[in-house]
């Protein structure tokens, strides 16, 4: 029976965990909606500005900014995709603070605040990253994939077998793949700049050390190089750009991880519990 009991005691608790949970999912799930028809009714603005770093780049070479629609349906596909987009990243802010809401009653006073400089700057820094990718490398990657249209141009002023343009030569774009194009690059380095926060949260949980992170600096290199190859256009300009922007936030993970263990030390010499390592010693 006292078994019985302690089992319908501890029951009530888990029910009300689940009972918060349903009510911040179902805030989310709401803000999300209401940020989906805001973004669906500003769609057309929000692709205009997308399509701005292509239009800049065909103005200077002369030619109309105009995209087409392959399938009868890629409007509407462009439309939802960035009302659901827009619609999430309007909404993050308040699904953030639900998330907050749930998990911070279980955290002590020191856990919380933590935690909450880390929840701060992750969408700060995803903002700094996409906003990178917008003003420098698209106006880049756009003029090194247009360029491809000269080559044909150029064999018809050598002299070449070419006596005409060939069909096919002038860019119409798709509107559908220009916004996925477009997409990738922003959330490929807004992800990318996600790595200080990411280094420096494990750092502060003790999961990595200045240390071990200045030790595989050789490694960090190549794998930054590697994902600059991939989320780049082909050319080195553009990839070096990447990695000039990237590497900087590696080192400065290294700095604030070794001033958390700084500050963590004088704290445990303060309270007697330091101990030093042999390697220390």
């Amino acid at each position: 029976m006292t078994k019985t009991d302690h089992i319908d005691d501890s029951a009530a608790p888990l029910i009300e965990h689940l009972r918060e949970l349903r009510t911040r999912i179902l805030y989310s799930i709401s803000a999300f909606a209401v940020c989906f028809v805001i973004g669906y009714m500003v769609w057309q603005y929000v692709f205009k500005f997308l399509a701005r770093p292509m239009c800049v780049v065909l103005t200077e070479r002369g030619q109309e900014c105009q995209l087409i629609l392959v399938k009868m349906q890629e409007g509407f596909f462009v439309a939802i995709k960035i009302a659901l987009w827009g619609g999430f990243a309007l909404a993050f802010p308040i699904i953030a603070y639900q998330m907050w809401r749930f998990v911070a009653p279980g955290l002590y006073r020191s856990e919380k605040a933590a935690f909450l400089p880390f929840l701060v700057a992750s969408p700060v820094m995803f903002l700094i990253g996409g906003a990178f990718a917008y003003y420098i490398i698209l106006p880049f990657a756009f003029s090194f994939f247009l360029g491809f249209q000269d080559v044909f141009a150029d064999a018809i002023k050598e002299g070449g077998s070419l006596s005409s343009p060939p069909a096919g030569i002038s860019f119409l774009g798709s509107m559908e793949a220009y916004l996925s194009l477009t997409m990738t690059f922003v959330m490929a380095f807004g992800l990318c700049f996600q790595l200080p926060v990411l280094l420096t949260l494990m750092g502060k949980a003790g999961l990595i050390s200045s240390q071990g992170l200045k030790a595989t600096r050789k490694y960090a290199v190549v794998a930054i190089l590697a994902v600059a190859a991939v989320v780049t256009p082909p050319d080195v300009f553009s990839q070096v750009i990447l990695f000039c922007a990237v590497y900087p936030l590696y080192e400065m993970s290294i700095f604030l991880i070794t001033r958390f263990e700084r500050e963590r030390e004088a704290q445990a010499r303060a309270d007697g519990t330091w101990e030093e390592d042999e390697e220390e010693a």
